[in-house]
């Protein structure tokens, strides 16, 4: 009974931030620029949902793929359809109560391919693993092509080695890996010092699991075409968040850089609130508005981008939802009576 007070406490928590980031993101577009922001959505071009739409689809259907392959080692090997049913299902269930999905697409796997439960559990800490490290690398690229979105720290810090037409200080070099060098020790005494913490335990246990998965990784039979997976759906998330930002004036003459900044902080959005709800919009307004797109115009694409995804996994996951049952109805069989 705790656990789901606390459950529904957190969940009531995270939804409430996500209303109030909709909330203060209206309240930061001045009364003055209400015009344009609802210029920019009713002047947007709808018809570019469509290839965001194929995209996005695209990259559900290559984490089913990539989500077979991880169960090969155990000796299943459940048909791609009902595979990609169950991601979608899982997206769908994660607009309700977040990570609920997880545990739903695996509970329609197992019905359906007699795959025990308990063994997908194994795959699931893997793929989130590898998409820590895919955001991470996703970062980073927008460290290299963004330096200026990020924060003030970070910015004197990565922008000192990546600025256009200088070649890279030795000096500089030396300061970042002494700096890194410090930061790791520091940590590392500090987790053993205080080892009993609370926030310690639950680190060490979110590490444990990240490295737990990504060493799982050892025994897959495919692990080129897997790592291909992992790399072509974060490429087809960037793909999908470019041409969303084609589809508002103001925002479509900015390149892959943009749009690579947009999915690093939005994919936080993400992770802080429910479906993204509030923050989503709200981190992709900040960082267009670090390459001069008003914030009035930035919270209008990241809206539309928003409700774009929204309505992929709804779509995707009522139809899949519907059709998961009806796949796997088993067929009558063609036996003859004899006479």
């Amino acid at each position: 009974m705790k656990k789901r007070l606390l459950s529904f406490a957190k969940y009531a928590v995270f939804l409430g931030l996500g209303l109030f980031l909709v909330w203060w993101s209206f309240r930061q577009i001045p009364n003055d620029k209400w015009d344009e922001f609802k210029a920019s959505l009713s002047n947007a071009n709808y018809w570019l949902l469509i290839p965001v739409f194929i995209i996005l689809a695209l990259s559900h259907l290559v984490r089913a793929l990539r989500w077979k392959i991880l169960m090969q080692p155990m000796g299943y090997k459940p048909r791609v359809a009902n595979s990609f049913f169950a991601v979608m299902i899982g997206y769908l269930a994660n607009l309700a109560i977040p990570r609920l999905g997880e545990v739903l697409k695996c509970t329609f796997l197992s019905k359906y391919e007699k795959i025990p439960a308990e063994k997908l559990v194994g795959t699931i800490v893997a793929e989130r693993a590898v998409d820590v490290v895919s955001l991470g690398i996703v970062f980073l690229l927008t460290m290299v092509t963004q330096s200026d979105i990020l924060a003030e720290y970070g910015n004197e810090l990565i922008g000192q080695l990546f600025k256009k037409g200088e070649n890279i200080s030795i000096t500089a070099l030396l300061i970042f890996a002494g700096i890194l060098i410090v930061l790791m020790i520091a940590i590392r005494v500090w987790f053993n010092q205080f080892s009993h913490l609370k926030i310690v335990v639950l680190v060490k246990k979110i590490v444990a699991g990240v490295w737990e998965g990504l060493i799982s990784i050892r025994r897959l039979k495919q692990k080129g075409l897997f790592v291909f997976y992992s790399a072509l759906i974060w490429i087809l998330y960037a793909a999908g968040t470019w041409v969303g930002l084609m589809a508002t004036e103001g925002t479509s003459h900015l390149g892959m850089g943009a749009a690579l900044g947009a999915l690093a902080f939005g994919s936080i959005g993400m992770i802080v609130t429910p479906g993204g709800i509030g923050a989503f919009a709200f981190f992709i307004a900040k960082v267009l508005q670090e390459n001069g797109v008003p914030f009035e115009i930035g919270f209008a694409n990241g809206t539309l981008q928003w409700f774009a995804q929204f309505l992929i996994v709804v779509l995707l996951g009522g139809i899949s939802l519907l059709l998961l049952p009806v796949y796997n109805k088993p067929k009558p069989s063609n036996t003859h009576e004899s006479r």
